[in-house]
């Protein structure tokens, strides 16, 4: 790909998480920031000054600090330096000089102090994120073979290297872009710095409650609940007045523990929430839950009152949950942790959930204890100012105990990097989503097709697509998918059997399971005739109705018929309660046969059966049960669509010849320049743009009137088509701006004043006529969820029948594919009655490229190829209609940060 080194400032500072689990603030070096250089280069021992400059030259370092910070010569890339600081003074550097547009040089100097700390690693994730904006592909670095350390740094960083040793040094070359190898490695080492951030948070061994009133109140109710529960750990209730809270010594301020606790619970009014955040970090304390309400939640001076409580935190290398939340719960034995005021203490279990809203927490909470599904750890997160679902997915990633994730959220910090680290975990273990606050956010600024269908709802649906996130629409679906999912194997695949004493009940779960995607398939010979043997069956016996009067042996004969016959991947267990039969019996011989076939999830719909825990267990299976039919089978299809996420290759993002970001980056500034305010592409620009990136685009000339429109026909040779060329008009063909098929000049010209009629404008776009089968392609960027790419029936087809899959980003080969196979025009590209079939790989090919465009230029904010013609032989784009706005870089979603915007 040719490349642009474009004008950017320095790059943000980010707070990020050493190794150990502290804070470190990465910021850039600015000229007032020599002397901490200096300083930093004079204070490494001879030993590190002599592995870093290759010299016992005590003036080494400083020679290099003044060659650092010098201005560039003019028409050369400047270094970009990033400093690391811990409680504000720098304790590391990191620095790239360019060597040419897409190379630079590295170099690292750590403090003696902080070796092990992996704070060499982490500024070459920050050097090679701010690289990957400027253009620069490859870092270079010269080290000693006998510099171990900064040889495993870079060998073990997950990027791409190889090595080119010269007596005793090597030069190591590590490519900038992020592959799955790389993005694993940074963020298995972002996991473990949260595990150790968090693990005094979520399994602390004290916990002070400040505001713990004697009688009453959330304080009080904190430490009720944190007795109740049998925390294992100390409790210290802190209030100035009191001399014990429910039996447990009082403390009149938080510094008076000692040691320090791990977590403080703040239970005071807002307005004092501050000074006592703070009295905590000079204590010493690790974490802090701020319970109260009335920060960013209540306005303007809220969230100012949030942004310095967060910045208190920072200063302290504290932790922070909340504020206006509910609490935190974790189960595990040896923790035993209640840290809430508004919970009752949930049975352990393998479920993990974070909620955004209290309120919802606890109805969550007390419909899993009722459904009998158990629960690891929850957190409820407030207003995120700290602690994010980000953080919590990398937490419970491998944790044992847990099986199932669930968020509630109302928003997304930063949708792009809870795509790509959700794409990670699920491929381990479900992520199950919720999201508050459905309603479209009302019309798009814009009018292209795939903008104006890619409603929010859309495009979360394509994030949580790409990522093999389950996104549900309501809290009880959330509980009724964890309860299939925890502790329990994936199917193998999505056919369904439904068998029981109860037809209408098998029937219903038949009806239902075509809409959840699953198919009930008959069964063959053989297994039918085994089923004979226990009853009449219908000819292809599934559903099985064994009759009101089965025998509880007779159903569980049935489901080991069926599960063994390796004819499905499901099964449903419909019992009804009858005065004929024994339901509760019946219940528990169909767990014993599901025990004895592990390998097929087993699913029981007991109608009238069950007033109980809403599971029966035998042999370490358990079996959840539903009350209809329907609940069950639209919950099993999300499990099996997500097994099938989870068999499938996930697939890489391909590399692209013929793109050169330069020339359409200076076509985006040249036209932005202009056009301060932004706007569509005109025609031609639109196509010179897409061409740099390599899409194919129908050749065509612009006219104004129709003499020029006969010469343009005549040149690019009939037949011809005529369109408008007003870059914002939308629905050509229905106002009659579009002429096709056009065969003579007279033709040309009557075409031509029929299309400025229709749009009353005198511009007129001639195009050689492509025929094929018309696709849709598109990219939209949702504010709150980032961009989109597009692809479905094209043309007049487009509103009509709404044909669209979309997904998020990053799109994979395998993403690609699944989009074209997704669209009901899929079978007209596989070639219907005898048409011949489209080239695939031409029409993914242009997907990959708008994904490119979706990556490298935030000032695309629509883009409709419509029609893309596709045939045998390709795909050309010939309407396209891009509209672009003035937009800074996006945040770089592989970004080691710890902020606000998470």
């Amino acid at each position: 790909m040719g490349e642009h080194t474009l004008t950017l400032g320095p790059p943000d500072p980010v707070d990020a998480l050493a190794a150990d689990g502290s804070y470190v603030r990465i910021r850039p070096a600015g000229p007032g920031d020599t002397d901490a250089l200096v300083e930093l280069h004079d204070q490494a021992s001879a030993r590190s000054r002599y592995l870093r400059f290759f010299t016992n030259d005590a003036n080494a370092g400083r020679r290099f600090v003044t060659h650092l910070m010098a201005p560039p010569a003019a028409g050369e890339q400047p270094p970009v330096v990033l400093l690391a600081e811990r409680s504000g003074a720098v304790v590391a550097m990191g620095a790239y000089l360019p060597s040419s547009a897409v190379e630079a040089e590295v170099a690292f100097l750590v403090a003696d102090s902080c070796h092990g700390l992996g704070l060499g690693t982490l500024l070459l994730e920050q050097l090679a994120a701010v690289a990957r904006e400027r253009g620069i592909r490859r870092f270079r670095a010269e080290v000693l073979l006998e510099n171990r350390a900064m040889v495993g740094v870079l060998v073990d960083s997950g990027f791409a290297e190889r090595s080119e040793p010269d007596g005793p040094t090597t030069s190591i070359l590590l490519d900038t872009a992020l592959d799955d190898r790389a993005l694993r490695r940074i963020l298995d080492r972002e996991r473990m710095a949260e595990n150790r951030s968090l693990d005094r948070l979520l399994a602390p061994r004290s916990v002070a409650v400040v505001g713990a009133g004697r009688l009453e109140g959330p304080g009080h109710r904190v430490v009720r609940n944190l007795l109740a529960a049998g925390f294992t750990g100390s409790v210290h209730p802190v209030n100035p007045t009191a001399r014990a809270v429910r039996g447990v010594p009082a403390v009149a301020k938080i510094g008076d523990i000692s040691p320090p606790v791990d977590l403080a619970v703040i239970a005071v009014p807002a307005p004092a929430v501050l000074d006592v955040v703070a009295e905590c970090g000079q204590a010493g304390v690790a974490a802090v839950l701020v319970i109260s309400a009335g920060f960013a939640e209540a306005g303007p001076e809220g969230r100012q009152a949030e942004a310095e409580l967060l910045s208190v935190v920072r200063r302290y290398g504290m932790r922070l949950v909340g504020p206006n939340c509910l609490g935190v719960v974790n189960t595990g034995p040896d923790v035993r942790l209640n840290a809430s005021f508004g919970l009752e203490m949930p049975p352990p279990g393998g479920l993990c959930l974070a909620s955004q809203s209290g309120a919802v927490g606890i109805a969550v909470l007390d419909a899993a204890s009722r459904n009998g599904l158990g629960v690891a750890e929850f957190v409820s997160l407030g207003n995120k100012a700290d602690v994010s679902g980000n953080d919590l997915l990398l937490e419970w990633w491998r944790d044992p105990r847990a099986d199932v994730i669930g968020l509630y959220l109302e928003s997304f910090g930063n949708p792009r990097r809870f795509a790509r680290i959700a794409r990670l975990v699920a491929s381990d273990k479900p992520v199950l989503v919720v999201k508050g606050g459905r309603s479209s956010r009302g019309s798009r600024a814009g009018a292209s097709h795939t903008a104006a269908a890619a409603t929010p709802d859309r495009v979360l649906d394509a994030l949580c697509a790409s990522a093999g996130v389950v996104r549900l629409d309501s809290l009880p679906e959330l509980l009724d998918v964890a309860r299939l999912l925890a502790g329990r194997p994936l199917p193998q695949g999505s056919r369904l059997a439904v068998l029981g004493n109860a037809g209408g009940g098998g029937v219903l779960a038949a009806d239902v399971a075509s809409a959840a995607g699953l198919e009930v398939p008959p069964l063959t010979a053989p297994t039918i005739e085994a089923l004979r043997a226990l009853g009449p069956v219908d000819t292809d016996g599934n559903p099985l109705d064994l009759g009101a009067t089965a025998s509880a042996a007779a159903l569980a004969e049935a489901l080991r018929i069926v599960a063994g016959s390796g004819e499905v991947d499901l099964v449903v267990a419909v019992v009804a309660s009858t005065g004929d039969n024994d339901a509760p019996g019946a219940l528990d011989a169909i767990a014993r046969a599901a025990a004895e076939c592990p390998e097929v999830p087993v699913t029981v719909v007991a109608l009238g059966a069950v007033t109980g825990p809403q599971r029966i267990e035998t042999d370490g299976v358990r079996i959840p049960i539903f009350e209809f039919p329907e609940t069950a089978v639209r919950a099993l299809g999300h499990v099996a669509r997500y097994a099938a996420w989870r068999r499938r290759p996930q697939g890489e993002v391909p590399q692209l010849a013929g793109v050169d970001l330069a020339a359409a980056r200076t076509l985006l500034d040249e036209f932005l320049g202009a056009n301060n305010q932004g706007g569509w592409l005109p025609p031609v620009e639109a196509a010179t743009f897409l061409r740099a990136i390599g899409i194919d685009v129908a050749p065509g000339v612009v006219v104004t009137d129709p003499d020029a429109a006969e010469a343009a026909a005549t040149q690019l040779e009939y037949p011809v088509v005529l369109k408008s060329a007003v870059p914002d008009l939308v629905h050509k063909t229905d106002r009659g701006a579009v002429r096709t098929d056009l065969r003579a000049p007279w033709e040309v010209r009557a075409a031509y004043a029929a299309v400025v009629r229709a749009a009353e404008d005198p511009r007129v776009l001639v195009q050689p006529l492509v025929t094929g089968t018309e696709l849709l392609i598109g990219l939209a960027r949702d504010p709150d969820f980032g961009p989109v790419v597009a692809a479905g029936s094209g043309g007049v087809l487009t509103d009509l029948v709404g044909d669209r899959v979309y997904r998020g980003l990053p799109l994979t080969d395998v993403d690609a594919t699944e989009m074209i196979a997704g669209p009901r025009i899929a079978r007209l590209l596989a070639g219907y009655r005898g048409a011949p079939p489209v080239a695939i790989p031409a029409v993914t090919d242009v997907l990959h490229r708008v994904a490119v465009l979706a990556e490298r230029f935030p000032e695309i904010a629509e883009l409709d190829l419509n029609p893309v013609m596709t045939g045998p032989d390709g795909a050309t784009v010939v309407d396209a209609r891009i509209r672009v706005i003035p937009a800074g870089p996006e945040p770089d979603p592989y970004r080691r940060r710890l902020s606000p915007a998470r």
